[in-house]
């Protein structure tokens, strides 16, 4: 999104968040419907499981609920949304059992369903390399590119130095660059007599 789209929707975001504080239904109510999606996409990073995905959604606004007075424009709305939805799902995942793993142990990021309006075949093609990062590093990329996000923003949102967001973009982009053409060849992962490995 340019620069300047960004800087638009955070004025109707903060118009919102403001109206929010003052105990407006409608305007938590509008929060909700501009973020559902973008939290939904975002969430299914961390967990597969919709009925956890919604909850942390509806735990999420309601902290909102509780804390819009508090919001003081320090960094924009969507990241402070971000911020809340990504520990309020930790906190769950925490209680649950955990975050989806991969055979090293490492965490990974659920598969997001298909967006209808994406070029499916590349985006499948990309998931299926993102499903091999850690689930840090994939939320990383996915705030970087999927939603605009600066460095600085992803630090405030996972709550980790800008150092450790570099490192983590730096080791996700060396991980899909090697992984990719892998997965891209028609027959990768199929042994001789055509089972899949």
């Amino acid at each position: 999104m340019p620069p300047s789209l960004y800087a638009d929707t955070d004025a109707e975001d903060i118009l919102l968040v403001r109206q929010v504080a003052a105990a407006d239904r409608a305007a938590l109510a509008g929060l909700y419907r501009g973020y559902h999606r973008r939290l939904s996409r975002f969430l299914s990073r961390l967990t597969r499981r919709n009925d956890l995905i919604e909850e942390v959604i509806n735990d999420c606004f309601w902290i909102v609920w509780q804390k819009a007075a508090e919001f003081r424009g320090e960094s924009r709305v969507s990241t402070w949304i971000m911020g809340i939805a990504y520990r309020c799902t930790l906190k769950a995942l925490r209680q649950e059992g955990g975050l989806d793993t991969v055979d090293d142990g490492e965490p990974r990021l659920a598969q997001e369903s298909t967006d209808p309006q994406a070029d499916r075949e590349l985006r499948n093609w990309l998931d299926k390399g993102l499903e091999h990062l850690n689930a840090e590093q994939a939320l990383t990329l996915d705030l970087a590119y999927g939603s605009g996000h600066s460095l600085e923003e992803i630090s405030a949102i996972m709550q980790c130095p800008v150092s450790t967001v570099k490192a983590r973009m730096f080791h996700a982009r060396v991980k899909l660059r090697n992984l990719l053409p892998t997965l891209a060849t028609p027959h990768a992962g199929r042994t001789g007599d055509g089972a899949i490995v």
